[in-house]
C-alpha cells in the first residue's frame, strides 16, 4: 500500500468488503503506529458498535486459547462471524508475538467467518497490548458480529481487560493451586462471568464451591454491578459446559442492555482511550523540551534542593504547553498546515 490518503481510503474500503488482507494490513497499521491512523480511525468510526467484545483472562495454564477456540466454534454454529484478538508476550528479538495463539485454533483458520490476529504486548502490562482498542475498533468496524479478546496469562494486578471487554470472562482450574488464590484481588473482581475449566479434573467442586462462597461475601463484582457473576463449569477441550458458557455470557448481554450498564462501560472505555492518546501527545511534547536542557536545569535544582519534584513537573508542562501553543500561533499567521497524524 502507497504510503497517501487515497490509498488508506482504498484499504478501509476493501477490508469492509470483505478483503481478509486488508483487514490484516489494517490492524498492522495499527500495530506498527502509522502515521495514517488517525484518518483510518477517522474512516472506520462511523461503521463502529455493532460488535459484542468478550474478554478472557486468568492464569497462564487454565485453557483461555482452548475456551476461546470452543467459543468461536458455538458462535459460529449460530452463525456469527467472530474476531480473535489473542495478545501474547513479545518476541525480544522482533517485538512480535512469542506464543502465536493461532496455533492453538487451527481448526478455524481456513473460516471465512473467522479472523484471528496475534498481538504482541511489546513491554504493555496490564495484560493487553497497546495496539488492542484499535485492531478491536477495525475487527468491529469490518463487520465480525462477536470479538474474543485473549489475554496473555495475568497476575492480580493486571486487569485492563475490564475496561475493554462488555463482558469478562476470568478463567481458572482445579489442581493449580489454591484456586481462590490464584482468582482473587483485581482479577476476580472483574469478573462477569467466573469460569471452572478443566473441571473434569479432581478438585473442581472444591473450586467451584470456594468461588461461591467468596461472591455470597460480596467479595467479588464491579462496584457499579448489583449482578453477582455466574460460576460455570467447562471442559474446553471437550466442549463440555461450553453451551452453558455462552448462555451465561448472552444472559450478562442482557443485562448489560437493560439497564444501560453497556453504554456507560463503553463510555469509560472511550474516556480511557481519550486519556491514553492525550497522555502519549502530552509525553511526545514534553520531549521535544529535552534539546533545550530545560529538564536538565530543572533536574539540577531538584539535586541542589531549591525545587522539589512536583513543582518542577508543573514548570516542566507549562513550558511544553507554552511552546506548542507558540508553534500553533506561528503555524497561523504562515498558513502553515499541520499535518494529519
Amino acid at each position: 500500500m502507497g504510503s497517501s490518503i487515497e490509498s488508506v481510503t482504498e484499504l478501509v474500503t476493501a477490508a469492509v468488503a470483505g478483503n481478509r488482507r486488508a483487514v490484516a494490513r489494517l490492524i498492522s497499521m495499527v500495530e506498527d503506529g502509522s502515521p495514517y491512523l488517525q484518518r483510518t480511525e477517522q474512516l472506520l468510526m462511523p461503521r463502529t458498535g455493532g460488535a459484542q467484545v468478550i474478554g478472557l483472562t486468568g492464569a497462564p495454564g487454565v485453557g483461555k486459547s482452548t475456551s476461546t477456540s470452543a467459543l468461536v466454534g458455538a458462535y459460529r454454529a449460530a452463525g456469527r462471524r467472530v474476531g480473535v484478538l489473542a495478545v501474547d508476550p513479545s518476541s525480544p528479538f522482533t517485538g512480535g508475538a512469542l506464543l502465536g495463539d493461532r496455533i492453538r485454533m487451527v481448526e478455524h483458520a481456513t473460516d471465512p467467518g473467522v479472523f484471528i490476529r496475534s498481538l504482541a504486548t511489546r513491554g504493555s502490562l496490564g495484560g493487553l497490548s497497546t495496539a488492542t482498542p484499535q485492531a478491536l475498533r477495525v475487527l468491529d468496524a469490518v463487520g465480525f458480529d462477536v470479538v474474543l479478546i485473549e489475554t496473555v496469562g495475568v497476575g492480580q494486578a493486571e486487569v485492563d481487560i475490564a475496561a475493554l471487554a462488555d463482558t469478562t470472562l476470568v478463567l481458572v482450574a482445579p489442581g493449580m493451586g489454591d484456586g481462590v488464590q490464584a482468582a482473587k484481588a483485581g482479577v476476580l473482581e472483574i469478573a462477569d462471568v467466573l469460569v471452572v475449566n478443566k473441571a473434569d479434573r479432581p478438585g473442581a467442586d472444591r473450586t467451584v464451591n470456594e468461588l461461591t462462597a467468596m461472591l455470597r461475601m460480596g467479595g467479588a463484582g464491579r462496584g457499579e454491578d448489583d449482578r453477582r457473576p455466574q460460576v460455570v463449569r467447562t471442559v474446553a477441550a471437550t466442549g463440555q459446559g461450553v453451551a452453558e458458557l455462552v448462555e451465561s455470557i448472552e444472559a450478562h448481554r442482557d443485562w448489560l442492555l437493560r439497564t444501560g450498564q453497556l453504554q456507560r462501560r463503553r463510555r469509560r472505555r472511550a474516556v480511557d482511550e481519550i486519556s491514553r492518546i492525550a497522555f502519549a501527545r502530552l509525553r511526545e511534547r514534553i520531549g521535544d523540551l529535552r534539546p533545550g536542557a530545560a529538564i536538565d536545569q530543572l533536574a539540577d535544582e531538584v539535586v541542589a534542593g531549591g525545587l522539589d519534584p512536583h513543582t518542577a513537573a508543573d514548570r516542566l508542562l507549562d513550558e511544553a504547553l507554552a511552546a506548542q501553543a507558540a508553534v500553533g500561533l506561528a503555524a497561523g499567521h504562515t498558513g502553515a498546515v499541520k499535518p494529519t497524524r
